[in-house]
């Protein structure tokens, strides 16, 4: 993302910490091998219903290619991407990806973490790690998007300093509910 020196690599442990309920938490960027746990990953997002943007599971061949054009994206440096892996697991996943053109300077943020691993403390490190990550990287902005009734995310984003840019009424439809979205950003 920045000449020279390469800003993520390929399995590569960035930081380790414990987590508040005493399990181990390894961030680390992504390897091949994930593939069947970030299968299970974002198909217990969708199983829950959680308020990401996907709403349909995926298939073991989907995920394969959509990992597959993740991991060539870390090697070109238009993507930085985190796992947040207990015991052995994958619990969470954490991205920033660099925009083109007149705003390459910007990057945009998604972080999803299982249900069973949240308000522990770890979406709150794999946050700052990734946007100690994407400084590293010359990014200057982050923009993230988040359902307007996600007020657990949105406290955690304003904890870190993210700032309500706008709301796009009635974007989501989830549960016979039409659902605002909101427009973060953050300047590093």
């Amino acid at each position: 993302m920045t000449s020279g020196k390469k800003t993520m690599e390929i399995d590569k442990i960035v930081y380790c910490f414990t987590a508040k309920n005493g399990k181990e938490v390894i961030l680390r960027t992504p390897r091949g091998e994930d593939l069947d746990d970030l299968v299970e990953h974002i198909n217990s997002l969708v199983d829950e219903g959680a308020e990401i943007l996907r709403n349909t599971r995926v298939t073991r061949d989907q995920e394969a290619e959509w990992l597959e054009k993740n991991l060539a994206d870390i090697k070109e440096e238009k993507l930085l991407f985190l796992v947040a892996e207990v015991d052995r697991r994958i619990v969470g996943t954490s991205a920033v990806r660099k925009r083109r053109g007149y705003s390459s300077h910007v990057g945009d943020l998604g972080v999803a973490i299982s249900k069973d691993c949240r308000n522990i403390g770890i979406g709150t490190e794999m946050l700052e790690t990734i946007i100690s990550e994407a400084k590293k990287a010359g990014i200057k902005t982050l923009f993230l998007r988040v359902f307007a009734t996600n007020k657990t995310a949105r406290h955690l984003y304003e904890k870190m300093g993210f700032k309500e840019t706008g709301r796009t009424p009635n974007i989501f439809y989830k549960d016979r509910k039409y659902l605002d979205e909101v427009t973060m950003y953050k300047e590093l």
